[in-house]
């Protein structure tokens, strides 16, 4: 998923517990879908990241070679301005974006 394109807001916001019921009916379940789908993202932004600052890497120990990278500064500042995995997930689930399933009603069937 594109995260830069992400509409989800930068600050907390606070949420109305209807629209959060709308879909399971319950506050803890969804509390727990967003919970597992922030932990996918929050994995995904943080692979894609050390995959970036991988190219910056120097392998060497020589103190004097420490010097200060303006891209990696950027790309550093860039994930830092990102709103929240968990903001992300919440937004994603109220755009109706996230697709979950109780297995024991589909057992019950």
């Amino acid at each position: 998923m594109d995260y830069k394109k992400t509409k989800a807001p930068v600050s907390t916001v606070t949420r109305n517990l209807v629209d959060l019921n709308k879909d399971t009916g319950n506050i803890y379940e969804t509390v727990a879908i967003v919970s597992k789908r922030a932990n996918q993202i929050s994995a995904e932004l943080k692979e894609e990241l050390n995959r970036k600052l991988e190219e910056f890497a120097s392998y060497t120990d020589n103190l004097e070679e420490v010097f200060e990278n303006r891209e990696q500064i950027e790309i550093s500042r860039f994930y830092e301005r990102l709103p929240k995995p968990t903001l992300m997930a919440m937004q994603e689930f109220l755009d109706d974006q996230i697709y979950f399933r109780k297995p024991e009603i589909e057992e019950a069937e």
